[in-house]
């Protein structure tokens, strides 16, 4: 998946560097390799010793049949998008995940360098022209994934959470398209500041309670406008987010993605009329839920039940709307995040079907595959998440 000069580039990187599944964990490496497409960057062959322990590796990987699909970029009519939940390392290193939320993970798999390097392999060979990732450190974003995806062509844009240090990447393929525009925002800010949304703010300010815990959170969302290099009169808006996580937290998920879809609005009608859009994310949110409902069919009623998901105290009842046809490109999958105690969809690419269709979908991985170490994260996949992968082409 990588490509040739890939473990190379790892190990002088100063990287831990895999080794087959039945290696001798601790060996120090020396290994020679003929760089490919990065022989510009990483110089001719040469002899190269890891400085770390090299660990026995993840042997076959969720991924690797994944890569069947993928081995080729799209043709210039149509894009591969990706939306990933990455599992930032700031939750996967804490004793919390260790003992209780992943207490089945072997704990070496769970370390940064092992799991970036599955993220890199994998993210390399889905040979994608655009990827919304979410639960991205920043460091990750800087240090790591930004660098090894702009050797394959890919340009990186971050945008961080106010209170945490992790944040969301949308990467473009250079080739296939230019930046335009970016049009970020804290949904707490935008809902307190911005005139858009001035009625759903007037609306939210008569149930105090959830309005407090609403402008408590410090979720984002990215939203880049693009424009194809091949076609410049094609552009468009795509939109990148990660939705509060509580299993209770239903009607602040509905306020989150009314914020949302008003501001894409703006950015897709207003600012750029009619592009198509592409809205990729964690959602949290199963396709029972009213978050799933209403971005799908375009409005949501008062009396819906994630209006009182938190019971009576913070019930909040409001209709709401939106003028997009969004579709769920991948349809409506078993599952999208599979721990020990939770397996559920909750990751989506919308996408305008006014305008786009969808080619292919890739196959997520078997069950069997994905439960060979009993759940996600494991040593074979680096996330408690499955990314999202599909070509989509323009109508």
């Amino acid at each position: 998946g990588g490509g040739p000069g890939w473990v190379e580039a790892a190990a002088a990187a100063g990287e831990r560097v895999f080794t087959p599944s039945n290696a001798l964990v601790g060996l120090r490496l020396k290994l020679r390799c003929t760089p490919g497409d990065g022989a510009r960057r990483y110089g001719p062959p040469r002899e190269v010793e890891s400085s770390g322990p090299v660990e026995a590796g993840p042997g076959a990987c969720t991924f690797d049949s994944r890569h069947l699909y993928t081995g080729k970029a799209c043709g210039q009519g149509a894009l591969r998008a990706v939306s990933y939940n990455i599992l930032a390392d700031t939750y996967a290193q804490t004793e919390f995940s260790r003992t209780v939320l992943y207490p089945y993970c072997a704990p070496y798999a769970l370390e940064l360098d092992y799991r970036q390097n599955l993220l890199k392999k994998e993210l390399a060979g889905y040979s994608a022209d655009l990827i919304c990732l979410q639960e991205v450190d920043k460091s990750v974003f800087a240090d790591s994934l930004a660098p090894a995806l702009d050797a394959f062509g890919l340009e990186g844009l971050f945008k961080i959470k106010e209170k945490q240090h992790e944040g969301l990447a949308t990467f473009y393929r250079r080739d296939k398209f230019s930046l335009l525009s970016q049009h970020d925002i804290a949904f707490s800010k935008a809902l307190l500041s911005d005139p858009l949304h001035k009625e759903l703010c007037d609306k939210l300010a008569k149930y105090p309670l959830v309005q407090e815990k609403v402008l408590q959170r410090s979720s984002v969302l990215q939203v880049s406008v693009l424009q194809s290099t091949i076609d410049p009169s094609r552009k468009i808006c795509v939109a990148n987010t990660h939705l509060y996580w509580h299993p209770k937290g239903g009607n602040i998920r509905l306020i989150q993605t009314a914020v949302a879809l008003s501001h894409i609005e703006h950015v897709a009608c207003d600012l750029y009329p009619s592009i198509p859009v592409i809205f990729c994310g964690d959602f949290n949110s199963t396709p029972s839920s009213g978050t799933y409902s209403f971005i799908n069919s375009g409005g949501v009623a008062e009396d819906h039940d994630d209006w009182v998901s938190n019971g009576e105290e913070e019930r909040c009842n409001m209709p709401l709307s939106h003028p997009f046809k969004l579709l769920s490109a991948c349809g409506e999958p078993a599952y999208t995040n599979y721990v020990g105690g939770f397996h559920g969809c909750l990751d989506y690419i919308f996408i305008d079907k006014n305008a786009l269709e969808v080619e292919q979908v890739i196959p997520l991985p078997s069950h069997e595959e994905v439960t060979t170490h009993q759940a996600l994260p494991s040593v074979s996949h680096p996330s408690d998440h499955i990314a999202l992968i599909c070509d989509l082409k323009w109508k």
